[in-house]
């Protein structure tokens, strides 16, 4: 497998145009142009007054569009140092004052912050056993109308873990299969 460039660009607001690099990595997959631009349209351009989780941040692409985009709050996390020390030295350049980093494990951090989130970007290391133990430790942490975009490379077998969420939006492309999804509150209401 090929490793990635290393940089990506901001598609929208106002770092739009500038370049974030990331380590070449082969667990590395930015999300790609064409994609995090269908996905701003659907969530809307300006996402000012939103909270956004980033879990596994990886690149920062996804993270750093929100806050180019006026995210009030982007909280990012990544385990793997080299790319949290990316992620560091692009939020100084970009002077990022709304993105927060935490280097920590995904789940870890799930059972443990009692934020709430209005978006959350959910673009793991293409292992889809993850799935259904992140997917079960994120609803304390949404609003009653949060959004969540999920990217996986591959779409069988998703719906057994998706059997609490609705599909607001999918697509794909090329390789990449991505969904807008929403919390499915009315079976997830148990007493």
């Amino acid at each position: 497998m090929a490793l990635n460039s290393g940089r990506i660009r901001i598609i929208g607001g106002q770092w739009r145009s500038r370049i974030i690099t990331f380590p070449a990595h082969a667990d590395l997959r930015p999300t790609p142009d064409r994609v995090r631009e269908t996905l701003f349209n659907w969530l809307g351009q300006d996402l000012i007054g939103l909270s956004c989780l980033d879990l596994f941040s990886g690149s920062g692409a996804l993270g750093f569009e929100a806050a180019s985009r006026g995210a009030t709050k982007v909280v990012m996390i990544e385990s793997d140092n080299s790319a949290y020390q990316a992620l560091s030295e692009n939020r100084i350049k970009l002077q990022a004052d709304s993105v927060e980093l935490i280097r920590m494990d995904a789940t870890v951090f799930l059972t443990t912050d009692i934020r709430k989130f209005d978006i959350v970007f959910l673009d793991p290391p293409y292992r889809l056993e993850i799935l259904p133990k992140i997917l079960s430790l994120l609803p304390p942490l949404l609003t009653p109308d949060a959004q969540i975009y999920l990217e996986t490379e591959h779409a069988h077998n998703l719906d057994k873990h998706l059997q609490h969420w609705y599909i607001w939006r999918k697509g794909k492309a090329g390789k990449v299969n991505y969904y807008l999804l929403e919390l499915n509150r009315d079976q997830d209401n148990h007493g």
